[in-house]
Order: structure tokens, then sequence, then C-alpha cells
């Protein structure tokens, strides 16, 4: 790939970056990656108030990072794209290998 633009990085920060920039929607991201959830399921998964749910989904609506759809009264959200789930376990892979790497230079 090509170095990004400026454009794209800002896209990119805006769309993405801030949307996993808190942990609690990492937390929805990988609990709707085991299937569709209604918020109140959600909220029961992850022991957070509703409220507290909603707003969050809220955001990774806005940033198309979920999707939802009606059933009945409710609402059942969902991933909108799988790979979400994959640059996740590439930054935990990444952290991982920091801090073991931080770790090592501190035995030596």
């Amino acid at each position: 790939m090509s170095i990004p633009t400026l454009e794209e990085l800002s896209l990119l920060h805006t769309n993405i970056c801030q949307a996993v920039g808190d942990p609690k929607r990492i937390l929805i991201l990988y609990t709707l990656h085991e299937g569709p959830r209604h918020v109140t399921a959600l909220s029961e998964a992850l022991d957070m108030p509703q409220p507290t749910v909603s707003r969050h989904l809220a955001m990774l609506r806005q940033r198309s990072l979920v999707k939802c759809e009606r059933d009945g009264a409710a609402m059942i959200y969902r991933l909108a794209d799988e790979r979400i789930i994959d640059v996740l376990n590439t930054m935990r892979s990444l952290l991982k290998d920091i801090v073991e790497g931080a770790a090592d230079s501190l035995n030596d």
C-alpha cells in the first residue's frame, strides 16, 4: 500500500480510531462478534447500564462499525464488518509484543 494522504488519515482517525478509543466500545464490538444482540442483552452481558451501552452503540453506528435492525419494538445490533475484530486483534498482538519486549529489555 502507498503512504496515505492526510485527508485519508483524518478520516481514519475520525471514523475508526475515535470509535475504538473507549474500552467499553471495544468490549461491545467483541461481544457483538459472538452474535447479534438486543441492547438489553448487551447491557447484561457487559454489566453496564443500558443508557451507557446505548450511547456507545450510537457512536459505533454513526461510524458504521455496527448495524441495527428492528425486531418488533426492540433493535438488534450486529457488527457491520467483521474485519474490525481482525484490526483489534492485530492491535492486541502488537501491544503484547511491545510489553514483552519492554519486559525483556528490563531483564537485560
